[in-house]
């Protein structure tokens, strides 16, 4: 509940309880699409700035793999959700503040998967 809460900006000292806060929540796909907005102008604003935040979300660190299966990326999660061909286009596109922006709100127009 307290990350519901934080995602819609409920402070803690708004005297509201769990079922207000659940019946207030419209769709699933809402919450979803708010994330993901997050998410995308979170990697946008780090793509610009090229600093190791930029190499660590993007993979490119010395090192050795884990074993195992892969983990799912954000970045391919974003990539879908923009209905972005790949992760390298994204990343070309998300440089350009104009771009990404016009990504994003085609992204929560259309509400793709």
């Amino acid at each position: 509940m307290w990350f519901l809460r934080r995602m819609k900006r409920i402070p803690w000292t708004a005297k509201k309880t769990n079922n207000t806060v659940l019946s207030e929540t419209k769709t699933k796909r809402a919450l979803i699409n708010k994330i993901r907005k997050r998410q995308a102008t979170f990697f946008g604003h780090i793509m610009r700035r090229e600093r190791q935040e930029h190499l660590v979300t993007t993979g490119m660190f010395m090192g050795r793999r884990g074993r195992g299966r892969l983990r799912e990326k954000t970045t391919d999660g974003l990539a879908s959700w923009l209905g972005v061909g790949s992760t390298v286009e994204m990343i070309k596109m998300a440089r350009k503040h104009d771009v990404q922006r016009g990504m994003i709100a085609n992204a929560m127009r259309h509400g793709t998967g």
